[in-house]
């Protein structure tokens, strides 16, 4: 192995950033961290229809909410500069003339409508669309006939066949390809003089010195195509790792085009998902970590992360699964954080009838029944409002009956005495009030949990209580009270 690991996330800026390519950025993440290497971001925008900044944006956000940041890359600059294709165009265009001199590559003349009419004389066929290599052995004469005809040469790679490629992958082990499946001699420069993907990634991993390349198993075809150009470049190739793609729960291949949103990254993080949780899934999706562990954070997983424990078989996106994690970090992450990150979803309420304090206390006592934070702005609403609408078939079934009003006359009777800032001595003052009225269950906490909230279910009664204070109480439950007496 080479003394100084350098790994990359590749993405191109046509599409926002996907699950898939942030569990790649953060295998190459992990990797990197485990053996104290550097890893790379780099993008691959030479797409100039679909490319746009946009997206960009949105993969570096995605990325960086994640905690996934890079060590090089093209908003901040490295050794290797530039980290994007398009500022490579010379790059490219001199790479492609040394493969030129040696023979390994040529000039193709075919038009867009021959080869259209290629792919369907080959429709039919088992072995499906390939170039013929028809430019292969073009004579002088025919090369200046087309250039006469005013054709604009493409740069074809020479795949020779019959030949075997075989690497050793190290999620998959051993793999090998047969040189006649991989579609015939292939374009590494367009006739617009813009660099292919295949050609272009092989320039860039030379020049930027990675030592292994971790991507998709959809890859591996261009895996086999790429060592191809690094041996007619006389160059080393990098090691391979192919983690097996995401599908959902229905075995299809987790894609925008069948499931919308739900590959947006940035649809987590704007339904109030912990960044946390989210690494924490996709790690585990694929990886089996020891122990029979579930829980792991990304300082920890970066320690002791195994390629080798990678899962050969598809990972299975399970959205009840990641709501799992995210519940678990809810309850489990510092108040503090919990709070700060609840912000944006608070922004409807003012803001100042409560103080830091007691904004902590109240997403404490709500954080237990919530699966993201995007529900927080209705789970917290009563504490905001300045009365509470209490349903009608509420009113109907908790407040119609004469315990009710005795309940809360008792309890209206002992607010300016009741512990506030003490959550438990507040649910304890309630009970009091049950045992002198010989009222419990139900009959004794609902009226006042409706009365105060609206609602029969919710945080725990003493929090509620201890939270609101003497005049946000005396005001609800007076008003429960004359509700309950216009009712009767």
């Amino acid at each position: 192995m080479p003394d100084k690991v350098r790994v990359r996330i590749a993405p191109s800026p046509t599409g926002n950033l996907h699950l898939g390519t942030a569990r790649t950025a953060l295998y190459n993440y992990l990797y990197a961290h485990r053996h104290g290497g550097t890893f790379v971001m780099r993008l691959e925008d030479t797409d100039e229809v679909r490319s746009d900044e946009s997206y960009t944006k949105d993969i570096f956000d995605g990325l960086r909410w994640l905690g996934l940041t890079w060590d090089e890359g093209p908003d901040i600059g490295g050794p290797f500069a530039p980290y994007r294709q398009t500022e490579k165009i010379d790059r490219y265009s001199h790479v492609a003339n040394l493969l030129l001199e040696k023979g390994a590559a040529y000039f193709c003349f075919c038009s867009p409508q021959e080869l259209e009419a290629l792919k369907e004389e080959q429709k039919n066929t088992t072995r499906g669309p390939r170039y013929d290599n028809r430019c292969r052995s073009l004579t002088p004469q025919q090369k200046e006939k087309y250039v006469a005809e005013g054709r604009v040469p493409a740069i074809r790679f020479k795949i020779d066949e019959p030949r075997v490629i075989s690497w050793h992958d190290g999620i998959k082990g051993e793999i090998a390809i047969d040189s006649s499946d991989l579609g015939g001699d292939m374009v590494i420069v367009k006739s617009n003089g813009v660099a292919i993907y295949n050609f272009a990634v092989v320039v860039d991993d030379i020049d930027m010195k990675m030592t292994y390349v971790i991507r998709g198993e959809d890859h591996i075809h261009n895996t086999a195509k790429q060592i191809l150009i690094y041996e007619a470049l006389g160059e080393t190739t990098p090691s391979f790792a192919h983690p097996a793609l995401i599908f959902d729960i229905e075995r299809r291949k987790l894609s925008k085009r069948h499931h919308g949103e739900l590959v947006h990254i940035d649809r987590y993080r704007q339904d109030g998902y912990m960044p946390e949780a989210m690494v924490n899934y996709l790690a585990q999706m694929s990886w089996s970590l020891p122990e029979d562990r579930e829980i792991i954070s990304l300082d920890e997983a970066c320690r002791i992360f195994d390629l080798s424990k990678i899962s050969k078989s598809p990972a299975v996106f399970d959205l009840p699964r990641l709501n799992w994690f995210n519940s678990h970090y809810l309850r489990d992450l510092p108040l503090t954080l919990v709070t700060d990150r609840a912000q944006p979803y608070l922004v409807e309420f003012s803001m100042e009838k409560y103080s830091r304090q007691q904004l902590e206390e109240i997403i404490a006592c709500v954080r237990d029944g919530l699966t993201m934070l995007s529900e927080l702005t209705e789970a917290v609403r009563f504490f905001f409002e300045d009365a509470v609408v209490i349903p009608e078939d509420v009113m109907n079934s908790v407040l119609s009956k004469e315990s009710a009003t005795k309940v809360l006359q008792a309890f209206y009777d002992q607010i300016p005495n009741l512990p506030f800032g003490d959550h438990a001595a507040c649910k304890k003052a309630v009970d009091e009030i049950g045992k002198s009225l010989g009222l419990k269950g139900k009959d004794l906490y609902w009226p006042v949990r409706v009365a105060i909230s609206g609602k029969t279910q919710g945080p725990d009664l003493g929090s509620i209580i201890s939270i609101l204070g003497k005049i946000r109480l005396s005001t609800r439950v007076d008003a429960a009270i004359q509700q309950c007496k216009q009712h009767a």
